[in-house]
């Protein structure tokens, strides 16, 4: 969105949920439209008047069948702007050769290409292997892999050989292929400057980051094996890792020069810059996006529930009065989490992750995208930012694995004696005699964690308001 104001384009953006916009720098410069490509029926309205239509959909994460999923969506979206007269159809797809026994991932982006040419709209179709930079799942594997062990025990995929591009770059072309119409009804593949091994790609992380690494390649791994494996060491769960892990026994390396004899002023990086300008945004604190921003989860391709009080929800709350402000207080829920944990009873909050990632969720190690920001839709540990009014009201959306749908929301009022009322919530929606029986056992720990934690973000707001009144006062 960004290089595409910039450039001086107008730009309308397609979105299940636009709440989910929200903090978003440039969302008073777009147009927003509420629409889904699973719902041919409200896509007229999106693409009407549009010149060019960007599609970068994917549904993955949504689990079995997302390659009939992907192509059914794509087809619409390729018929709802045939009908609406739009000059060309943007996509960014996968690498690789269309004439080997590709994995079922990799059949599934270029099958998408497909089925977005198939209602006649030209489309440019760009296709990358691994991109290197913040809100790319199959960087983040090889990410989480090489921080976190240091012997690493690889299958023989460790070997094929890969063309990993910078994210900077695939922006690049993106934005590029905009102003190049020769660039129209074309497969390009994009690549960065070096060709590497999957094996190469880790060791080279390990050294960007100062970090010693040793892999040790096994004759059997099966994909199905190393996505356990995966799931256990790194936030990726097996369901999602398993179709990644299946496509990198497929070389992907570019094997036609168009797209760098059509954009010569595009200069790729080599793998280990394109690794470092990663890391910089993240020690920078401007990481844009994640890879688990999706809105699709454990709980399934569905879109956040609005909160509502009715029959059979369980509601827990507890109240405190706290000598600061409402910015204050909303500053110390906002920042739950992550590397900065819980506050109360810490290990506990772990354990209870630990346990959801045995189980096949989503556990505690995705963390926070930053620190102290927070936006709707952003992944916090195993909570999802639901709702958020700055500095008066935070509610997550649990998507740990849970028999039935539970919240937990702060709100910080101010009181007429300029104190603050902060309320901590949490909500259950029990399902069957199961979820009843886990929200009462639940209880008791509920009690003992939420009790300490509401008393502790009191206690940080009022310390940190002392703190900041000490500052001001001049010495005597």
């Amino acid at each position: 969105m960004p290089r595409l104001l910039e450039a001086g384009h107008r730009v309308r953006v397609l979105v299940r949920d636009p709440a989910r916009l929200q903090g978003r720098s440039w969302l008073d410069r777009v147009e927003v439209v509420t629409g889904d490509v699973l719902r041919p029926e409200t896509l007229p309205a999106a693409l009407a008047g549009i010149d060019a239509a960007y599609y970068l959909v994917h549904s993955l994460a949504a689990g079995g069948g997302y390659s009939e999923r992907d192509t059914a969506a794509a087809r619409h979206f390729a018929e709802a702007a045939r009908d609406a007269g739009a000059g060309r159809i943007l996509y960014l797809g996968g690498l690789g050769d269309p004439e080997a026994e590709l994995s079922e991932h990799l059949r599934s982006r270029q099958g998408t290409g497909d089925a977005l040419r198939s209602a006649g709209v030209p489309v440019t179709e760009l296709r990358a292997a691994v991109i290197v930079g913040s809100g790319s799942l199959s960087f983040e594997l090889i990410r989480y892999l090489a921080e976190r062990l240091p012997v690493m025990i690889c299958p023989r995929w460790v070997y094929t050989r890969i063309q990993p591009i910078a994210i900077r770059n695939v922006l690049d072309y993106l934005v590029a292929a905009l102003d190049h119409p020769e660039s129209a009804g074309r497969v390009l593949e994009i690549g960065g400057a070096d060709v590497v091994t999957y094996g190469e790609m880790m060791t080279g992380y390990a050294e960007v980051r100062g970090l010693s690494r040793r892999l040790i390649p096994v004759p059997v791994l099966t994909p199905r094996l190393s996505s356990y494996w995966v799931h256990l060491v790194t936030p990726i769960p097996a369901a999602i890792a398993q179709p990644l892990i299946e496509g990198l026994r497929n070389e992907v390396v570019v094997r036609d020069d168009t797209a760098r004899r059509l954009f010569p002023e595009i200069r790729p990086f080599d793998y280990r810059t394109a690794v470092q300008l990663a890391l910089d945004r993240v020690e920078a604190g401007e990481v844009e996006t994640m890879w688990d921003d999706a809105l699709v989860t454990t709980q399934g391709d569905a879109p956040p529930v609005v909160l509502t009080e009715r029959e059979g929800m369980h509601i827990e709350r507890r109240q405190r009065t706290v000598n600061a402000p409402p910015e204050a207080v909303y500053r110390e829920f906002v920042s739950l989490g992550g590397e900065r944990g819980w506050l109360a009873l810490d290990w506990a909050w772990q354990l209870r992750g630990a346990a959801d990632r045995l189980c096949g969720g989503v556990g505690m190690r995705r963390g926070r995208r930053d620190p102290h920001d927070l936006r709707v839709g952003d992944a916090l540990d195993f909570w999802r930012v639901e709702a958020l009014e700055p500095g008066a009201l935070l509610r997550l959306r649990a998507e740990m694995k849970v028999p039935g749908r539970a919240w937990l929301q702060f709100t910080a009022r101010p009181q007429p004696d300029g104190r603050t009322q902060l309320t901590q919530t949490a909500f259950f929606d029990a399902k069957g005699l199961f979820g009843l029986a886990y929200w009462y056992g639940a209880y008791p720990f509920h009690a003992l964690i939420f009790d300490r934690l509401i008393d502790r973000i009191a206690r940080d707001a009022e310390a940190r308001r002392a703190e900041r009144a000490a500052a001001r006062t001049p010495p005597a």
